[in-house]
């Protein structure tokens, strides 16, 4: 069993700056890609970012070149750097825990509002 608590959310103006962060705990979670989803009202759960152990990324189109995933191995935390901040990020944001053998992630956590307005 893995599980994930989310860190870091709150409310900024738009083209202002936040950063995310998940602690994950449990057994044989260190081999699964470690990301971030998030739900805005009325729309689908979509994946924002992800990070595999090795390190290599995975970005939504619409948050390429704002947002920066990472992860720390040795402290099991897995981060997510949101810059210029838009109204349409505006959403929960859930991290996530991923073994590859599902379509979707195998572990999430409680969830984290995230509100972008002025």
């Amino acid at each position: 069993q893995v599980q994930l608590v989310e860190h870091g959310g709150g409310l900024v103006q738009p083209g202002g700056s936040l950063r995310l962060s998940c602690a994950a705990s449990g057994s044989r979670f260190r081999a699964y890609a470690l990301g971030w989803y998030r739900q805005a009202p009325g729309q689908q759960r979509e994946l924002v970012a992800e990070i595999t152990f090795s390190g290599r990324t995975n970005y939504a189109d619409s948050v390429k070149g704002r947002f920066t995933v990472s992860r720390d191995n040795a402290k099991n935390t897995v981060d997510l750097q949101m810059n210029s901040l838009k109204p349409e990020d505006t959403a929960v944001y859930y991290c996530t825990a991923d073994s590859g053998g599902a379509l979707m992630p195998d572990y999430w956590g409680q969830g984290t509002q995230v509100t972008v307005s002025s």
